[in-house]
């Protein structure tokens, strides 16, 4: 696949949710700092994976970047867009190019709608279409290339299975012809079988159309064979971001060794031969992070430099950045 120039910009992205007490008179009491200053760049063509435990933002960072949350601070730009700044006819302009894939598919289609109402909606939202023939021609062309039937356009959600469910989404998030995709978890609700189906569609899409795409997922062993670069998100910030290969065999981060630590491996002798790192306590809470660098409660290398000073990001091999002073 060539990597040519940027598509997606994000530069110290935050999107902090206020926390408020009270039932009536509600007061401000802090801030959950979901999102904390993350930078990236996504080129064309590109797949760029997010992987971090539960929690740590990896959703609320891809949905942010889509405007789907408004930005506390920081810029986004989308092939050339800041979607932070724009309004009107221009974010609607953006968001045409910028699509996601949702997690749960039983959660993120309309029960009430059939599938032709789901999968047109952005047809007639873009204006995209002229009459109704248009439109049912279409939406079947859109379900025969994600391996639907089109004799299903007139069914509803709750007659399809959940990676039939998935595949109207990924039909819906092609509609408007995009430039990018947010993949936010596509199969962690699906079967074993059906996962590699999906991602193999996704590939094949991305194939096909040039997609670019940002995959938000738990599973490491599936995003090292989807994604092109990965990054390693904690707490709210990126600790470290490399080629798929490089962060893999080569790890700089302590928190990345622990989650490759737990990834599964096939073959029982070497799984038993390999050192497990079991992290101690819990994660902190995103509205009072610590001081210094987030992951240094955890950390089995911190010194006093980890609990003062927060870590500079810097590129400590060519195109391997990481965000560490043990490093």
């Amino acid at each position: 696949m060539s990597v040519t120039q940027p598509l997606v910009e994000v530069q110290n992205l935050k999107k902090y949710f206020p926390v408020t007490s009270g039932l009536f008179l509600q007061r401000k009491v802090g801030m959950v700092r979901a999102v904390d200053g993350v930078s990236f760049i996504i080129n064309r063509g590109e797949t760029l994976g997010l992987v971090g435990e539960s929690g740590c933002g990896k959703t609320t960072a891809g949905r942010t970047l889509l405007g789907l949350y408004p930005a506390t601070a920081g810029v986004v730009r989308i092939d050339g867009h800041d979607i932070c700044s724009a309004k009107g006819r221009e974010l609607l302009s953006i968001r045409r190019k910028a699509q996601m894939i949702f997690q749960d598919p039983y959660a993120s289609l309309n029960p009430r709608w059939t599938v032709n109402a789901i999968v047109s909606e952005p047809l007639r939202v873009h204006k995209l279409i002229k009459n109704n023939k248009e439109r049912s021609e279409r939406v079947k062309e859109l379900m025969g290339l994600v391996g639907l039937s089109g004799r299903l356009v007139n069914r509803f959600p709750h007659e399809f299975s959940g990676g039939q469910r998935q595949r109207i989404g990924v039909a819906r998030a092609l509609a408007s012809e995009p430039l990018f995709i947010v993949c936010d978890e596509p199969i962690s609700a699906l079967d074993v079988s059906i996962q590699a189906q999906v991602v193999n569609l996704l590939e094949d899409l991305q194939d096909q159309f040039g997609l670019t795409y940002l995959f938000i997922a738990h599973d490491l062993s599936m995003v090292r064979h989807i994604c092109d670069r990965v990054a390693v998100m904690y707490l709210g910030v990126i600790v470290e971001l490399a080629e798929r290969n490089e962060l893999y065999e080569h790890y700089l981060h302590p928190y990345t060794r622990a989650l490759l630590s737990a990834v599964p491996i096939p073959d029982p002798k070497k799984d038993r031969a390999r050192q497990r790192i079991i992290l101690t306590g819990d994660v902190p809470s995103p509205i009072h992070p610590p001081e210094g660098c987030r992951f240094h409660p955890r950390c089995p290398l911190a010194g006093e430099e980890c609990r003062i000073n927060d870590p500079q990001w810097r590129e400590a091999a060519p195109g391997h950045w990481v965000a560490c002073h043990k490093v």
